[in-house]
This record gives C-alpha cells, sequence and structure tokens, in this order.
C-alpha cells in the first residue's frame, strides 16, 4: 500500500521542529530578561526622584522655619561653632531658640524645654553666619544634604536668607 506523496508533504510543512519552538522560547526569555532590567532600573530611578524631592521639601520647610525665627528675633542673634559643632541662639521675647548643627543633624531647641526638634536629618554642611547689608541685621543659612546614592552627581546645596524685623 503506497500514500501518496503530497500528504506527507502537507504535514511535514503544517508542523513545527522542536528546535524552532526552543528558538522562540529563547527570544521569549531574551526579551523578558531585557523588559525586566529596563523595569527595575526605572523602579531605582523613580525611587531616587523621590527620595530627592523628599529631601527637598523638608530642607525648605526646616529653612522657612529658620527664616520665620530670625524675623521674629527681638535681639542680638548670636553664632559659635564649637567641637561638637555649630550653635545659633536667636532671642525672641524672653526666651531663646537655639538651632544645633551636631553630627550631621539640625535640630530646634526651646530653652524651656529638654527636647530638641530634629528639622533636618543627613546633613552633610551647615552654616548659619550674618550677612552685613548696611544697617539691616540679615543673616544667611548655606545647607548641603548628604546624597543618599553615591551616583549622585548634583549635590543638594540651599541657601536661605532673612532679616530681622526688629533691631
Amino acid at each position: 500500500m503506497n500514500l501518496p506523496q503530497n500528504i506527507s508533504r502537507a504535514r511535514g510543512a503544517s508542523g513545527m521542529l522542536l528546535i524552532e519552538c526552543m528558538v522562540y522560547i529563547a527570544v521569549f526569555a531574551i526579551l523578558l530578561g531585557g523588559a525586566t532590567t529596563v523595569f527595575y532600573f526605572c523602579w531605582d530611578h523613580s525611587q531616587a526622584v523621590i527620595y530627592a524631592t523628599d529631601d527637598i521639601a523638608s530642607a525648605l520647610r526646616a529653612g522657612e522655619r529658620w527664616r520665620t525665627d530670625v524675623r521674629a528675633a527681638t535681639g542680638t542673634i548670636s553664632a559659635e561653632t564649637t567641637a561638637a559643632g555649630e550653635v545659633v541662639k536667636i532671642p525672641e521675647g524672653g526666651k531663646e531658640i537655639i538651632y544645633r548643627f551636631d553630627s550631621g543633624e539640625v535640630r530646634r531647641q526651646m530653652p524651656s524645654s529638654e527636647f530638641s526638634e530634629l528639622l533636618l536629618p543627613k546633613v552633610k554642611a551647615s552654616q548659619m553666619k550674618p550677612d552685613a547689608r548696611g544697617e539691616v541685621r540679615a543673616w544667611r543659612w548655606e545647607l548641603e544634604l548628604t546624597p543618599r546614592r553615591k551616583e549622585t552627581r548634583l549635590p543638594l546645596l540651599f541657601t536661605f536668607e532673612a532679616a530681622q524685623m526688629k533691631p
């Protein structure tokens, strides 16, 4: 019994070889691996942007708080550098508000309490100094935050300026 030749050709042309399946699976695996790599690259960088915006927002809140305290100062503001860090005393009415930069943190303390409020963690450098402008008592706060990632190319530098309302 002889089989017609065209039936065997039709079956051979319609089937898929095992090697073709392996090639398709390999191409799919390569594409899936590349897509996963790109996804995690984007995820990591979006987290870095979130961290940077959080740091910027907290620095701006701290700067505005400091500016409010300097504007409300009723006496002479004093700044001194100690072995531990920098201490700035801002007299306000009958009390003194103390800003302290020590061990990479900026804290704000009211003299009536033992508690000091953490304004900024992870600070690389902080310097509050008078800024002479004629008869106006102005102050400048230069601040640099510690980057959370090693790859950060642009440092987070801030400069806040404030003038006392009452001499």
